[in-house]
């Protein structure tokens, strides 16, 4: 097992599992969080398996610090942007299936990590939102190019500016999510091992 301040990494059954972690157990996704995790995906890229990311029972993750970017001026704002890209672009283009098991809050910079993936899996306690609007905000990691794709144009629209949350089952009628399991971990797992059985 690999732990550090922002996530732990554990192999189980052959798979990736990385959990995000923070002293809060919210999960932000700080600029020293971003740079760990992106730099833990490219490592695993060298030899890939299937990776499952997952928060905590509350919280998978709260998105970026709000704190952190009221305080960046504008070059410092775009290369904080660019650093979350290449964090999701990491993901999205990861050589093996990568699942986000969602459970509890998935907002903001954490909906957009768990768009990056390749399959999302949530807790009947999920929730996802986009709240920037409400904050004068808007992502810039990838989102409003990812979301659009899986729930269509107006759906996303509607979640991004006006800041709505969606419920787990609002999530699957809408096409964000592909199920809706007690244990999204143990669902991701079961579903990988199937695809495996039928290569």
């Amino acid at each position: 097992m690999i732990v550090s301040p922002f996530f732990s990494l554990e192999d189980q059954e052959n798979v990736f599992l990385l959990r995000l972690q923070s002293e809060d157990s919210t999960n932000r996704l700080t600029r020293e969080c971003v740079l760990a995790l992106q730099g833990i995906v490219q490592k695993l890229t060298a030899a890939p398996r299937p990776l499952v990311i997952m928060g905590n029972a509350m919280f998978f993750s709260s998105g970026a610090e709000l704190k952190e970017i009221a305080a960046l001026d504008a070059p410092a704002a775009y290369e904080f942007s660019k650093m979350g890209q290449e964090l999701m672009r990491a993901v999205e283009e990861f050589p093996a299936p990568v699942y986000a098991a969602v459970s509890g809050y998935c907002m903001g910079g954490g909906l957009d990590l768990a768009l990056a993936c390749h399959r999302r899996i949530a807790a009947p306690n999920a929730v996802f939102g986009h709240r920037g609007a409400a904050l004068g905000l808007i992502t810039g990691w990838g989102g409003t190019q990812r979301l659009p794709r899986l729930v269509g144009k107006g759906t996303a629209l509607q979640m991004f500016l006006g800041a709505e949350k969606v419920t787990a089952h609002q999530a699957l009628a809408m096409g964000l999510v592909e199920a809706v399991a007690n244990d999204p971990v143990a669902e991701a797992l079961l579903r990988i091992r199937r695809s495996r059985n039928l290569k």
